[in-house]
């Protein structure tokens, strides 16, 4: 099992920024690829970007320049840069672990609540 702890999340007005954190832990070592999700109110959930351990990353294309994935291994803790934010970015943004680059895999965090003000 894996339990991922999300982090960062707020309030911030429209052209601010944040950054969110996901700590990882448990049987991590299974463990190649992470990613951050999204869900806004009366939305689907939907990818925000992927990264791997070695460090590819991809992104969905409406975030791609605004938000930066990134993770530091030695922590087990995986990190989304968030700039320019608009208030569509609005939404609960989630930790995911396990899968490939291109497929979000079995095990997620409990969310952490970004709202957008404009």
């Amino acid at each position: 099992q894996v339990q991922l702890v999300e982090s960062g999340g707020g309030l911030v007005q429209s052209g601010g920024s944040l950054r969110l954190s996901c700590a990882a832990s448990g049987s991590i070592y299974s463990i190649y690829v992470m990613g951050w999700y999204r869900q806004a109110p009366g939305k689907q959930r939907e990818l925000v970007a992927r990264i791997t351990k070695s460090g590819v990353t991809y992104y969905a294309g409406s975030v791609r320049g605004r938000l930066i994935i990134s993770s530091d291994n030695a922590k087990n803790t995986m990190y989304l840069q968030m700039s320019g934010l608009k208030p569509e970015d609005t939404a609960v943004y989630y930790c995911n672990a396990g899968g490939t680059l291109f497929q979000e895999g079995d095990y997620w965090g409990q969310g952490t609540q970004v709202t957008v003000s404009s």
